[in-house]
């Protein structure tokens, strides 16, 4: 893709998942990539990327990872803010605070201070540079479950919009990723309520992912595609945008026997949701 060699790449979440397949991709593009995740996994990612250990919901940690990248490669130009949590599958009435507000950390604060460290450099560096946020489906619908992770994944289209519109003059873009079913480390987790296995955790991925147009779950290498071309200058006209990566599942009506309409067996979810 144009634009791409040689680079230097920030990606957030990078040890595992979309973000390692985002960093594999911007490698094979020439990127020059520095991985920021707090998983000792991150120092096993192939090629020359740059490994750091960061915490992205904290400012020093953000702070770090950009000191960091600019005193290896000297600049930063591009960014794929990616890092985020799942948080429980507690039902709304039991969700904790403490539970909201780590799931908030990460997945909105992280966003919020990568973006503005972004900002920052490139105003420091006098460069423009183009940024991609990894929402969520969880950013345009609703679910009766991980209620944090779906206020979150709202909460950074927010986030995007703004900065897309202050960017715009400075020649900053910033676009969205909105992923659907992907098997992850980050949903990795069975969900465990009332002693047995809750729908909507890993154990059904394949199955709740067979009801998209597609049929199929996605892989971190389908969505690292669509980040790589919006950090591409093939992308040099699009800004604000949000693209859903999810096998058409943002599409569907419910409601028709195409959408898996009396499919699924409704009763039963209840029990298990409300006892």
């Amino acid at each position: 893709m144009r634009g791409l060699r040689g680079k230097v790449v920030v990606v957030t979440g990078a040890a595992g998942g979309i973000g390692a397949a985002t960093v594999r991709r911007l490698a094979e593009e020439g990127a020059q990539v520095v991985a920021v995740d707090l998983d000792e996994r991150v120092s096993e990612l192939p090629g020359a990327a740059l490994a750091v250990r960061a915490d992205v919901s904290a400012e020093d940690g953000v702070d770090a990872y950009a000191a960091a990248a600019v005193e290896r490669f000297g600049r930063i130009d591009l960014h794929h803010l990616n890092a985020g949590i799942p948080g429980s599958f507690a039902t709304l009435p039991t969700l904790s605070v403490a539970e909201f507000d780590k799931v908030m950390a990460v997945n909105v604060r992280g966003v919020f201070l990568g973006v503005r460290a972004a900002f920052r450099q490139y105003a420091a560096q006098g460069s423009h540079g183009n940024v991609v946020i990894t929402g969520s489906i969880g950013s345009l619908r609703g679910s009766a479950d991980l209620l944090a992770y779906q206020t979150s994944k709202h909460a950074v289209l927010g986030i995007l919009r703004g900065a897309a519109m202050y960017g715009g003059p400075l020649g900053v873009r910033v676009n969205a990723v909105a992923p659907g079913i992907v098997p992850t480390d980050l949903f990795a987790a069975n969900a465990i309520r009332g002693g047995g296995t809750a729908a909507g955790g890993k154990d059904d991925m394949s199955r709740r992912a067979s009801s998209t147009p597609l049929r199929r779950a996605g892989t971190g290498d389908d969505v690292a595609g669509v980040v790589a071309f919006l950090l591409s200058d093939d992308a040099a006209y699009m800004t604000g945008e949000v693209v859903s990566v999810d096998g058409g599942a943002s599409i569907v009506s419910t409601v028709r026997p195409s959408g898996g309409a009396g499919a699924w067996d409704f009763e039963a979810y209840d029990r298990g949701l409300y006892g």
